[in-house]
């Protein structure tokens, strides 16, 4: 992410496309590229290929952009020096004239500058005092420099203020943000220290990663093709009402940048059953003991910590590529979404999961043209769940408009009612905000499009999108009469 000061914000009516200040040559993106069916055949290049899919977004990008005042309530686009893998949202942070709340990001460098964690403050303009500025300014407040790339971020739900973050090894570590130094991430710099070590990984452990609702919690997929459970109430104690860190804090070593050492907490379980690296994961949001987990032999598994290490419910065949996201939905238990290299979204019952030996899934839903990167159900109506993908789209689909084609869009894929293409490249991750709805953030590694760097994009969906249809054609037509009653005045 750039400086406080080059970090630029843009209104509804202006989004514009970064600059790369980054060598075409100077990152090597880390990527999950499809592998290619054995029957899968092309009459296109390579190179064809891919010059149809940059007019394909260039075109999508124009139509949106005209768009984007009648779309979003709200709207920021912030160009990124180096590309953030991962985002998510922090706790909110109450100020006199405005709302802000912590933003987590990271910053995957080329190695001329060290890897970083940041933590950033996103703050929105009190509509009340300002009509006109409302789209969210986002400004660094923290850096931490993270030994190795940030491929995951994950906040500890019971105390946000503590995340995970998954790297290039076996370790999954637990950072303090409040605790830890802001750091200067210049060349050479030594890197942060954790304050807490979770081990149990045998191979690296690069994306799967997820914190429990109920109980600190922490779960972890990898490369070893093992499920990894831990539980780090050990190493948190509760802080005295003296404490700077309201909530719960970890026991420390050392003061910010200057812990010597490391404490680091084994596994409650290793849990085996996937023949592939595992991509994801998710906890049922009403158990700790319960959890989900997908991977590249395109399984999705259930387990059941209270039965043994073994998965309770094996999906085979999920989908007909390498699964690589999962989601569980907090509304409803027994809905579980996945995402896939096959390019689909499809949603399971846990109560119906297979029919003859494979997945059966309730729906699939067809509306990417690559493989899809990242799934989320939202915290604002049960029915309704984001996917984004490698063709630089972040979907937003309603499960109970499956079968209700609309006769403005009937070309539209089955529930599909909203295409964010405000991003040219790959959508590595977004994350919807529980605590402002209908508020997403999303991130973009632009490595194809620009040769570098990323995006960064806040926006808060227009409610005439995602109303019942019948409200908002009432509501139009009496501002219809409105306007045409305020006009007729002399």
């Amino acid at each position: 992410m750039e400086s406080e000061e080059a970090a630029a914000t843009v209104q509804a009516t202006r989004p514009r496309r970064r600059v790369s200040r980054t060598p075409v040559t100077a990152i090597v993106p880390k990527t999950r590229v499809r592998k290619p069916k054995k029957n899968e055949e092309s009459s296109q290049s390579p190179f064809s290929q891919q010059q149809s899919h940059k007019a394909t977004v260039e075109d999508k990008f124009s139509q949106w952009k005209a768009l984007v005042p009648i779309l979003y309530d709200s709207f920021a686009n912030h160009a990124l020096v180096w590309p953030s893998l991962s985002c998510r949202w922090g706790p909110e942070l109450q100020q006199a004239a405005s709302k802000t709340q912590r933003l987590y990001l990271s910053e995957q460098t080329n190695g001329s500058v060290p890897n970083t964690l940041v933590i950033a403050n996103c703050e929105a303009v009190n509509r009340q005092l300002n009509e006109a500025a409302h789209s969210p300014l986002v400004k660094k407040y923290k850096t931490i420099i993270h030994p190795g790339e940030v491929n995951r971020i994950r906040e500890l739900p019971q105390n946000n203020k503590i995340v995970a973050t998954h790297t290039d090894s076996p370790n999954v570590l637990i950072w303090d943000t409040e605790t830890q130094a802001d750091r200067y991430a210049v060349p050479g710099a030594p890197n942060s220290c954790p304050d807490l070590l979770l081990t149990g990984h045998q191979d690296n452990a690069e994306y799967a990663l997820a914190m429990c609702s109920t109980e600190p919690f922490v779960l972890s997929g990898g490369k070893d093709k093992s499920v990894v459970l831990w539980n780090i109430q050990d190493h948190i104690t509760m802080a005295s009402t003296d404490s700077k860190s309201p909530g719960s804090s970890f026991k420390q070593t050392g003061e910010g940048g200057n812990k010597t050492d490391c404490p680091s907490v084994g596994p409650r379980g290793v849990y085996h059953g996937h023949e592939d690296t595992v991509e994801d994961v998710a906890f049922c949001p009403s158990s700790a003991q319960e959890f989900c987990s997908v991977g590249d032999d395109s399984c999705l598994m259930l387990w059941d910590a209270r039965t043994g290490t073994n998965p309770a419910t094996k999906v085979e065949k999920a989908h007909d590529a390498d699964l690589h996201c999962v989601d569980w939905n907090s509304h409803d238990n027994n809905l579980i979404l996945t995402g896939s290299a096959d390019n689909t979204v499809r949603v399971f019952d846990r109560r119906n999961l297979t029919s003859n030996g494979v997945g059966s899934p309730v729906y699939t839903f067809e509306g990417h043209k690559a493989a899809v990167l990242c799934v989320q159900w939202s915290p604002d109506k049960s029915s309704v769940f984001g996917s984004s993908a490698e063709d630089g789209l972040l979907n937003l689909w309603d499960y109970d408009r499956v079968g209700k084609k609309s006769e403005r869009a009937p070309k539209s894929p089955d529930g599909l009612f909203f295409q964010h293409a405000g991003h040219r490249d790959k959508v590595v991750e977004f994350n919807w905000n529980v605590l402002d709805p209908w508020t997403i953030v999303s991130v973009s590694d632009n490595c194809e499009s620009s040769g570098g760097g990323g995006t960064l994009q806040i926006w808060r969906l227009s409610d005439l999108i995602y109303r019942a249809e019948e409200e908002v054609l009432t509501e139009l037509e009496k501002f219809k009469s409105h306007v045409f009653t305020c006009t007729s005045k002399p």
